[in-house]
């Protein structure tokens, strides 16, 4: 998520889109021009509403249903032939970057995720062309276009950091849209790439035709370790991981979609590759912050999905940028502490002596349906 978005993978969005794009419901429109029409959102005015701020702007988890990629229980599954190579390369990634530790995206390169109700104002979305694109993608704008028709509330905040990605999900449509480089400009949203899941509820987690939020292709909300579920202290899906050294763009694992790698060695890890944390590991036993175990003991169930490129290995939290907007309290600052009395753990020690020499790697495309 560090880095930008190569021109070769957004370019697939101009493949055919008919039986993938699917118009936005008509009972509510979008206002023309990228106009915002406001809705009746409460205000909040007091960090006593944090938690109902909370859950009224994510969902517990993630959106995805039991057929898709993230909610797979990996615990039995068969190893990689080349598992333990990958594991050594995975774990030289690690040590090569802040001090051997991986990074923890809490503060930024994350999402900030929405949860709206059917009655928000629809908004479209314009085409920032960040990326300078001599044409227009296909699919993008326009009428049943990605970018069309958004219930983008009126206070939605991105996360922080160049990505700038926003998350906006719709139960009640059962919709899902992901947004790279989101920002508002003079009273109208745009965005240098993104797209919408729609039935989500039965998706298998991933944006189709080179659309999307993350160069995988794979929803960047899907794999984070949410707000609410570390209050809960359960995580109950896949996470994503994005690492420095992907394998060459060209190869890539079920779930992911694309990829935009570059490394040939052989034990070079391809964007979409699952991989767990061996489930014979007690992790109680092991000296982790509470936001390591937790992902600890989620990675021996449901694992971690290689989703993106980034600067270090790094997992990816949700954003608490969007309930400080409304609440000016941080949730993360509560759940950095290891204990009630203690400050908040840095960022980047969070994940301190994570077993990453424990994991293990599934075999290519593990989990792909046959058709």
């Amino acid at each position: 998520m560090l880095t930008s978005r190569l021109a070769r993978i957004t370019a697939l969005a101009t493949a055919v889109v008919s039986t993938a794009v699917l118009a936005a419901p008509t009972a509510a429109s979008a206002t023309s021009g990228g106009a915002q029409v406001s809705r009746g959102s409460r205000s909040i005015a007091s960090a006593a509403h944090l938690n109902d701020v909370i859950s009224d702007m994510a969902p517990r988890g993630t959106a995805f249903g039991p057929s898709s990629a993230w909610r797979q229980n990996i615990s039995a599954a068969p190893l990689n032939a080349n598992s333990p190579a990958m594991v050594k390369n995975l774990t030289g990634q690690v040590a090569k970057y802040y001090g051997g530790i991986a990074a923890a995206n809490i503060t930024q390169y994350n999402t900030s995720v929405y949860t709206v109700s059917g009655d928000t104002a629809r908004v479209n979305v314009n085409w920032d062309n960040c990326q300078k694109k001599n044409y227009t993608p296909k699919g993008l704008l326009g009428e049943g276009g990605q970018f069309t028709a958004v219930p983008i509330p009126d206070n939605a905040v991105p996360a922080t950091g160049n990505d700038a990605q926003l998350t906006v999900y719709s139960p009640d449509t059962d919709q899902l849209w992901e947004f790279w480089k989101a920002k508002r400009v003079n009273g109208a949203w745009q965005a240098c790439w993104g797209g919408r899941i729609d039935n989500v509820s039965a998706s298998y987690g991933y944006f189709l035709n080179g659309f999307g939020a993350s160069a995988s292709g794979l929803a960047v909300s899907g794999g984070a370790v949410g707000i609410a579920e570390a209050q809960a202290g359960r995580i109950d899906h896949a996470m994503s991981l994005a690492i420095p050294d992907l394998a060459y763009w060209k190869t890539f694992s079920w779930p992911a979609q694309r990829s935009d790698g570059n490394t040939v060695a052989p034990d070079a890890i391809p964007t979409g590759t699952r991989l767990r944390l061996d489930p014979s590991v007690n992790v109680d036993a092991l000296k982790l912050h509470p936001l390591a175990k937790m992902i600890a003991k989620a990675a021996q169930t449901y694992g971690f999905i290689v989703t993106d490129k980034s600067g270090a290995v790094a997992v990816s939290f949700e954003s608490g940028a969007a309930v400080k907007a409304d609440t000016g309290v941080d949730p993360w600052d509560k759940l950095r502490r290891p204990t009630a009395t203690a400050a908040p753990t840095p960022t980047y020690l969070i994940m301190q002596n994570f077993p990453w020499d424990k994991m293990q790697v599934l075999p290519m495309d593990y989990g792909k349906p046959l058709s």
